[in-house]
Parts: C-alpha cells; sequence; structure tokens
C-alpha cells in the first residue's frame, strides 16, 4: 500500500518540474499505458502514470482559461462576484472576481483586480465593472517570488485594473465574513484586534509592516496566518476534551468515546475552516486531518507513513495545482520531519523534551527548504516557537474562537477578546525581544552540488537516537550555509538587469565588489526595492554595496532607494541631481570624469552639465571588463546623447541599456552610430502606458542588426562582461507556467 500511494503521488508531484505539459495525444497515451499496467497490476508505473497524466490535464485546463493574447491589454466591461476578502491597500483596492462574464468576449472565470481610489468593495457583492486586462504575468528574478506560478496555483486566468464600475446586488452570501471582521476589528482587544481578525479569519489586512516584520524575525509568521497548525491545535483540542473526559470515567460509556471525539475534532475543523474562508492550505489540512483521524479510528496498525501519503494523495488528487505552492511543501514537510525524527522511539519522554524537541527538529528539517526559496531563517525561531505556540494554543486561539462565538451576548465575548488582547501583548512583548536580540538572516543558496550532501546530513541529524554516527550529518549540512560559492573571475564584471516593471534597476558585481544602478519604481512599502532589488541581492550572496548610483530624481529610478539603503550597508551613494532628492540620504553629484577600478573592471561616470531637466540629467556609467562595454544610460534624451558623443569622442560600447526605456526622444542614430554597440538592453515594464520602446527606436536597432533583450519579453537579464558571451533572461529557464 506505502508503494502505491507513493508511486501516486510522484506522478503527482513531478507536474511542478515539467519544462513544459505534453500535448493531448500523449496524455491519452499515457492513460491507455496506465490502465494496461494496473489490468497486469504493476502498480507503480500504472498509479505513476496516472497521477502525472491527471496532475497534466488539470493544469493545461487551468491554462486553457488564462486570457486570450488578442485581449491583452483590452479595457472591456464585465460581470462577476466578490470573492475573499478585499484589500483595502493606502488609496486602492484589490480584490477578487469569480464567476466572470462579457459580452463581448469570453473570459477567464476568476480575476484579480485592482482599483484605484475606488469605492468600499465587500465581499459576495456582484459587480459591472469597466476593466483593463492583462496577462497574469510576472517579473522574473534571481530569488524572486513566482507570481505567475502563484497565480496559476490560485486559478486566476488575468490581472486587471479597473477604470469605472457599479454595484448590481449587495452579497447574497459570504458577507457575513466580512461582516464579523468589522465587528472584531471594533472590539477593545488592547490594541490586537487586527491580530484577532488574522487568527479567528484569516483576515492579516490589519497588521503592520512592523508586526510582520517581527514575527518574520522569530519565525512565526505561521502563527497569524491560518494554516495547518491552527486546524490541527484547534481538533486536537476538541479530541483532547472529549478523551480526557473518558479517561477520568466522566463520558457516557453508551458511547463510544472514540468516534465522538474523531467526529468533534473534524467537525470543529470544518467549522474553523469555514471561519477562514476554506482557502487552498486550509482545505489542505483539513484533508490531512480527515486522513490522520481515520488511521486513527480504523488503521492505527498500518503505521504512520500511510496517514501521511494518503492525505498527500489526497490533497494532490483534488488540486494537483497545490504543488506550486511554496506552502504545501511546507506543512507536508514539517510533518514528514517530525514522523522521521519522533516517530517510532523507544519509552517515554520527560514533558520539557516533548515540548523542546519539535522545535529544533523542524528547525533543522525545513530550513533547507527556506534557504532554497530566498525565505528567512530566524536564529531566534526555535526558541521561539518553544513559547509561542503552546502560548497561542492554549491562552489565545481557544478563547478568542470563544470570545468570538460569544459576541452575540455583548459583554460577555468582548470581555473574552480584551483579555486575549492582553494575552497577545504579553506574547509580542517577548516576541519583540527576540527580534532585537536577532533578526532573520538570509542565507544565499549554496550550489547546486551541494545539495544532495545537504539532504544527506539533514537525514542523519534527524534519524533515531540509536543510530551511530548521527553527528557525521553535521559536516555536509554545515554547506548549506558554508559552502563555497562561485566567484566572478578577475577582469570581468556580473551584471543582471533585474526585471522590475517600468523602471531600472541594474546590479554589477566584480571579483570583490558590488555596485547597484538605479532601484525600480515604486513608493511607500510597495517598490521593487523590498519587492525584487532586495530578494535579488540576498540570492546572489551581495551583503553590502560598495556604491549605489541613482541616475536622476525620477521615482521608476529611485523608489526602492529607501528601503535599500535602510536594509544593506551603502559605502558611496552618488546621484545625477541629488539636490532633487531626500537630503538624508546623503548622496554625492555625479562628477563627469570622475574613474576608478575594481578587481580588473574599470567603470567612468558622465553627465551633461548643461542639463535643466532631469532626465538628461542622469548619471551615465561605462563599464569596461576584458576590453567588452557596457554603458548604462539612465534616461538622457537626444539632446544629453549629442553632448556625450561630442565630449567623450573616444567611448565605444558593446552593450547598451536602451536610454529612457526605449523612448522615442532617445537612442538616436548619432549615439547609436558613434557607441556601435553590438546589443541593447530594454528595461520595460509589460503594456507600459508610454509604449516604450518605440516603434521608431526598435526600427533603428533592427537596421543595425542589434541583438535586442527585454525584460518585458525575458525576465532579468544576465550578462558576464568580459567572457563575450551572449546574454541570458531568465524566462529561458522553462517553466510550464511561465508566458512566453
Amino acid at each position: 500500500m506505502v508503494l502505491r500511494m507513493a508511486a501516486l503521488a510522484a506522478g503527482l508531484l513531478a507536474l511542478c518540474g515539467l519544462p513544459a505539459l505534453p500535448p493531448a495525444w500523449m496524455l491519452a497515451l499515457g492513460v491507455g499505458l496506465a490502465g494496461l499496467c494496473l489490468a497486469r497490476r504493476w502498480w507503480a508505473p500504472g498509479l505513476f502514470l496516472l497521477g502525472l497524466c491527471w496532475a497534466c490535464f488539470s493544469a493545461q485546463r487551468a491554462l486553457d482559461d488564462r486570457l486570450a493574447p488578442a485581449l491583452d491589454g483590452q479595457t472591456l466591461w464585465l460581470e462577476g462576484r466578490v470573492v475573499g476578502l478585499p484589500r483595502h491597500d493606502g488609496q486602492s483596492v484589490r480584490f477578487e472576481l469569480d464567476h466572470v462574464q462579457a459580452r463581448r468576449a469570453r473570459l477567464p472565470a476568476s480575476l484579480r483586480l485592482s482599483w484605484f481610489a475606488g469605492p468600499e468593495v465587500r465581499s459576495g457583492e456582484r459587480w459591472r465593472l469597466a476593466v483593463t486586462l492583462r496577462a497574469p504575468r510576472g517579473q522574473v528574478n534571481p530569488g524572486g517570488f513566482d507570481h505567475e506560478a502563484w497565480l496559476l496555483a490560485q486559478r486566476i486566468g488575468a490581472v486587471g485594473a479597473v477604470k469605472d464600475g457599479h454595484r448590481l446586488a449587495e452579497a447574497a452570501s459570504g458577507r457575513w465574513r466580512g461582516a464579523l471582521g468589522e465587528r472584531l476589528r471594533q472590539v477593545d482587544a488592547f490594541g490586537y484586534e487586527a491580530v484577532i481578525a488574522a487568527l479567528v479569519l484569516g483576515d492579516t489586512r490589519g497588521l503592520s509592516v512592523a508586526q510582520w516584520q517581527m514575527l518574520q524575525d522569530t519565525g512565526t509568521v505561521h502563527l497569524l496566518v491560518i494554516s495547518g497548525q491552527h486546524i490541527g491545535l484547534f481538533a486536537g483540542l476538541l479530541y483532547g476534551a472529549v478523551a480526557g473526559l473518558a479517561r477520568l470515567g466522566l463520558w457516557p460509556l453508551r458511547w463510544p468515546w472514540l468516534p465522538v471525539a474523531c467526529a468533534a475534532a473534524m467537525a470543529g475543523a470544518l467549522g474553523y475552516g469555514c471561519l477562514a474562508g476554506f482557502a487552498v492550505p486550509v482545505q489542505r489540512a483539513c484533508a490531512m486531518l480527515f486522513v490522520v483521524l481515520l488511521w486513527r479510528l480504523r488503521f492505527r496498525r498500518l503505521g504512520l507513513a500511510q496517514p501521511l501519503l494518503g492525505a498527500l494523495c489526497a490533497v494532490l488528487v483534488f488540486e494537483p495545482l497545490a504543488s506550486l505552492r511554496q506552502g504545501f511543501w511546507l506543512s507536508f514537510m514539517a510533518v514528514a520531519v517530525l514522523l522521521l525524527a519522533l516517530g517510532g522511539r523507544l519509552g517515554g519522554w520527560k514533558p520539557w523534551q516533548a515540548w523542546s524537541r519539535p522545535q529544533w527538529v523542524l528547525a533543522i528539517g525545513l530550513m533547507p527548504l527556506l534557504v532554497a526559496w530566498g525565505l528567512p531563517v530566524s536564529p531566534t525561531g526555535p526558541l521561539a516557537n518553544l513559547l509561542a505556540v503552546p502560548w497561542v494554543g492554549v491562552l489565545v486561539l481557544p478563547w478568542a474562537l470563544l470570545g468570538t462565538a460569544l459576541l452575540a451576548l455583548g459583554p460577555v465575548g468582548e470581555w473574552l477578546l480584551w483579555a486575549v488582547g492582553v494575552s497577545l501583548a504579553g506574547l509580542f512583548r517577548v516576541l519583540g525581544a527576540l527580534a532585537a536580540v536577532s533578526p532573520a538572516l538570509y542565507v544565499p543558496a549554496p550550489p547546486a552540488w551541494a545539495w544532495p550532501a545537504i539532504a544527506a546530513g539533514s537525514v542523519l541529524l534527524l534519524a533515531p537516537a540509536g543510530l551511530p554516527g548521527r553527528w557525521l550529518g553535521m559536516a555536509p549540512f554545515a554547506l548549506l550555509v558554508w559552502a563555497p560559492a562561485p566567484q566572478v573571475a578577475h577582469g570581468q564584471a556580473q551584471v543582471w538587469q533585474l526585471d522590475v516593471g517600468q523602471g531600472l534597476a541594474v546590479l554589477v558585481r566584480t571579483r570583490q565588489h558590488a555596485l547597484l544602478y538605479d532601484t525600480g519604481p515604486g513608493s511607500g512599502e510597495r517598490n521593487a526595492g523590498r519587492q525584487v532589488v532586495l530578494p535579488s541581492l540576498r540570492a546572489l550572496g551581495v551583503g553590502a554595496l560598495d556604491t549605489l548610483v541613482i541616475s536622476h530624481a525620477h521615482l521608476d529610478h529611485y523608489g526602492g532607494a529607501a528601503t535599500v539603503l535602510a536594509s544593506v550597508p551603502v559605502a558611496r551613494r552618488v546621484a545625477g541631481d541629488p539636490q532633487h532628492l531626500p537630503p538624508q540620504w546623503r548622496l554625492q553629484p555625479c562628477e563627469s570624469g570622475h574613474a576608478w577600478a575594481w578587481d580588473g573592471v574599470r567603470f567612468s561616470q558622465w553627465r551633461w552639465a548643461d542639463a535643466r531637466e532631469s532626465n538628461p540629467a542622469s548619471c551615465v556609467l561605462l563599464i569596461e571588463a576584458g576590453g567588452e562595454r557596457l554603458l548604462l544610460a539612465g534616461d538622457i534624451d537626444a539632446a544629453a546623447e549629442r553632448a556625450l558623443v561630442a565630449e567623450r569622442p573616444a567611448w565605444r560600447a558593446d552593450w547598451l541599456q536602451a536610454p529612457h526605456h526605449g523612448s522615442r526622444t532617445s537612442s538616436s542614430a548619432a549615439l547609436l552610430d558613434h557607441l556601435q554597440p553590438t546589443g541593447v538592453l530594454v528595461p520595460r515594464g509589460t503594456g507600459n502606458r508610454f509604449g516604450h520602446p518605440h516603434a521608431e527606436v526598435l526600427a533603428r536597432y533592427q537596421a543595425r542588426g542589434l541583438r535586442i533583450h527585454d525584460t518585458a519579453l525575458h525576465g532579468a537579464l544576465q550578462l558576464h562582461l568580459g567572457s563575450y558571451d551572449r546574454v541570458r533572461g531568465l524566462r529561458e529557464q522553462r517553466r510550464f507556467w511561465r508566458l512566453r
């Protein structure tokens, strides 16, 4: 049985490693082969093929429901029902629309929309909206979040911006969650009303950035995101209550306590899941709990592997695309790690051992996954969870649910929630002290050759105590942190033009130095510095910058600067027009003629002294490595280009960062004829409202035979300057869910 379930699970999980989905005829052939294998009782290959074919079929249905290319960028009137809890973010609201219909076109069933300065939108309402639709395309960067995979796993077929609309009908159903969330936020809970709403409803909209950062630094984010742990805690409380009564002799003998305990636990989990909106992680948790309770009730002699594999297969058969979500892997890996490390032990444990061992076991077992995905690793996480898990499970969660249920009685429920807020205040104070000791760390992913050794070291460390030589696992496990990273060759430069949308951010690394040219667009907390630049720096192992160059004072070039400066040590800071940027950034003016060399790579600055506007005042940077040159031109226009040609007659460039994103006012024939580039790197956003790159500019590039590399089409661009190699875009790494 274990082998059969493992084969089915392997076939279902194989989906996430496919570069492309097989055609229909191949799937039909696979189903036929699977049927033949099963008829001959070749269970393992038959179930593997069956699982793979079902996963591919389900994924193809999701891909077929994506926005048609002909509708990308069009504005259409459509109708649909709001699902989930809309998120109000400053001046805009983001929400999902389901059961979408339009008269003029066939649209995906689910859309993810944003509405700038829109009215209040509530769950369950029906709206008629004018929406500019976009394909569900995400930015692709080293260490970046795979937004396209996440959207496909949610089965969202398009995104869009709402231009106008009106409400067709009030919520017929589903409104109660929003109303309950509003009621919880109105209760006096010692300032922790938003935290209680997150615990009870999974509504994290009210949590502050500081609170999220503290939870991240202490590895306790999972406590505020309703997941398997919350479902398991609540179900365990109900199961334990019935079992405790039976142990004390207080349970009626005519009612078998075990079936009642299992039924109560399952009913409580489903009820809590409905409160939380029954999202995919909650569905996954309920499926796992159902299999575990069934095993507890009927099949206890089958061991521990069967319920885990059974839950895994149940979740993936129900939703094969769940394997594209990080939460899926983290939840199942956590259970597998606990079973490996704690299952099958001889003898009993002391209470302090049962309390402490799961925390350090999970820290060791989950750390490779966190590092591989570029997620933070908390040094204080085991200690924080040692305190926070029982605190939330005993002192917070049950009383928060009870207080919510008793809100209809007025003062009783409100008093309970106030007491829960006091308890949360104490917990957050402890977590804040631990976060101050050591914030979360970002460990660069080790090279590919180190991962088999790391996996073997993890298994050894988690093996039962009776296994001799467990300590030998420490050496290969240490490669997770101390594996030697590949070095940039002396005299060469590794250049990354990051995919930041309609903006610019370029990272240049030599053997021992790093320079960042611009920081991408954005404002407030939603900026490219936080969402793209910092994750990329961490993934590439850049812990400090020797120089930050802000080409000029336009938001699409400096939007992420505040985040970068607050998060990464920067030795030297330069800007084309520093007088128009915040004085606390302590920026130096870009000086024409200033040049320096790092590790055999030469850098030269230039700025047009007669510039009267920000764009032509951009700080231009020429980088030369091994005779190969790259010109970072910022947003200079044709007038500044003529000045550059006149003042730097000897400058040539093999590669050109398209000035002003390929604007019609830049990339003049005079500049191209002077520099004589062989390729151009275009930084721009998909479907940007400026129409970059302009058709005339593209014609000039093509007339000169330039190789055009575009972040909107190819993702982040990597160039090894000095090696005379080609430019590589991250979208070349084929994944079946990525748009071409």
